[in-house]
């Protein structure tokens, strides 16, 4: 397997994808209805802090690094998670969350589109579809695809997860590459 370290393995991408990660894996199992009596409402202090403020600092001190990606996905991502956390509680329609969460898909489909390493992609990738069938879900008053968005949301936490201990523990953060064919060998 390639082990490209390098690639996200500075301090404050590897302190975001935690952030991040941590936030997703409790946001998701929230929705999941998996641990009994623990709700999404349950993550609210962990998205506000971790997800909200923590991945904004990260944000920040990646621009300070001339890490415009980064520096960009990590503050709108905590901005996101800070108005989430400030916003749970309040009364507020299904369509008004549903609404919310689908403009937080937009932004997650924007840093999927953005590039980076696989991981990354993968990590907003999921969070993307997980926003998407949350805000279904809300709009459609369906539990079931809640918890289906749930789910999809606990895999891009632990993508995530697993994005910042590969680079802490140099694991491998790369899919293998394969040549064309038989007898075809790759250069460079």
């Amino acid at each position: 397997m390639d082990n490209d370290v390098s690639a996200g393995s500075s301090t404050t991408t590897v302190v975001g994808r935690l952030a991040l990660g941590i936030t997703l894996l409790a946001f998701g199992f929230g929705y999941t209805d998996v641990i009994d009596g623990v709700s999404a409402a349950d993550a609210v202090s962990l998205a506000h802090y971790v997800g909200g403020v923590a991945l904004f600092v990260a944000g920040l001190l990646a621009f300070r690094d001339r890490d415009t990606t980064t520096g960009t996905a990590y503050a709108a991502l905590g901005a996101l998670w800070f108005t989430w956390a400030v916003g749970a509680g309040t009364t507020a329609s299904a369509n008004a969350a549903g609404m919310f969460l689908l403009l937080f898909a937009l932004v997650a489909l924007t840093l999927t589109l953005a590039g980076g390493d696989q991981l990354t992609q993968g990590t907003y990738g999921l969070f993307f579809a997980a926003l998407v069938l949350l805000a279904i879900a809300q709009f459609a008053d369906n539990g079931s695809l809640a918890k289906i968005g749930g789910w999809v949301a606990v895999a891009a936490g632990a993508v995530a997860w697993y994005a910042a201990t590969a680079s802490l523990a140099h694991w491998p953060t790369a899919l293998p590459r394969r040549a064309a064919g038989r007898g075809v060998t790759a250069t460079g």
